[in-house]
Order: structure tokens, then sequence, then C-alpha cells
């Protein structure tokens, strides 16, 4: 696994690929542990179209990604991290809509476990769902990143709701 981190508007982001995909897009400090780090190889040049694409976004310049993307997780995961790329730039779903779009409509709260580990997210716009109530709920890169995400789409504008005290996926 090589890897690149760089910093960002929302803090430092680390990137990491196989010959396969991209693996991961992780912040600086993550809801789950990524495991066997240590063995990855710092290599900023397999990773710069990523880098690219990334600062494109934070810089309004890019709404859609167009990188070979490798995530592992189940099925069911995969399910959902697949509907997340439907969710267009500067819009949201609810939990309970992601959760009709792959046929699960009783699987809200699998669906927002499921998001929870999304290991791509930005590219694989987790931050786009939100609480059934318009609330900012369960991110993995913490609830004011998820804000600044949606205020960077327009999704959410400057003074309008604030995150929750609360995570519903902890």
């Amino acid at each position: 696994m090589w890897y690149d981190s760089f910093d960002t508007p929302i803090g430092l982001l680390t990137v990491a690929t196989d010959i396969d995909g991209l693996r991961h897009v992780l912040f600086e400090r993550n809801r789950h542990e990524v495991h066997g780090r240590s063995a990855w190889l710092h290599s900023p040049g397999r990773l710069a179209e990523a880098k690219r694409q990334l600062m494109e976004y934070f810089a309004g310049e890019r709404r859609e990604f167009e990188l070979p993307l490798k995530p592992v997780g189940t099925a069911f995961q995969l399910k959902a991290w697949q509907a997340l790329a439907g969710i267009p730039y500067g819009e949201t779903r609810s939990y309970a809509e992601q959760a009709q779009r792959i046929g699960a409509p009783d699987a809200v709260r699998a669906v927002g476990a499921a998001n929870g580990r999304n290991p791509l997210p930005i590219v694989l716009p987790c931050h786009r769902v939100i609480g059934a109530d318009g609330g900012l709920t369960g991110f993995g890169g913490g609830l004011p990143i998820k804000a600044a995400l949606l205020r960077l789409e327009g999704a959410l504008a400057p003074a309008e709701v604030a995150p929750r005290t609360g995570d519903l996926f902890g």
C-alpha cells in the first residue's frame, strides 16, 4: 500500500492506494483505526492524481471524482458506499432515503453504520447523508468537518443547522 499526506482546508488528509485503486482517505482523527499503516510506503507520485482531484474539489473546481476506487468491505457496505456515489454534489439524502435506494428500507441504522465505515470519505460522499430531520449526524471525520464539506458544496448555509452534539453512529 502506498500513501501520501497533504494539507487541505479541513486539515491533513492521508490517501492510500494499492495496485487496484484508491483504498483510503483518512482525516487527522478517524473514528476507526486502519490496521497495517506502519507498513505503508510513502509515495507522493502514485497519489498525485488523487491529491490533485481532492485539491480541485476543495477549490470548488471539481464536483465528481474520476479515480479508480477499491474500497474493501462487506457486500452490504459496498452496496451502501456505491449508493453514496449517486448523491449529487451540493445535495443531501437522509439515511432512510439511502436505505430505500439500496433496496433495504428497514436497514436505516445498518446504512448509517456502513457509512461510518466508509474508507473513502469525500470521494464517496458520506458527508451528504444527514438525519431525517436535516440534522448532521454520523461522520467519521467529525461533525465540524461534515458541516464544512456541506458548506463548501452549498448544501449548508454558513449559519444553518449546527451539528448535533451526540453522534448516532459512534
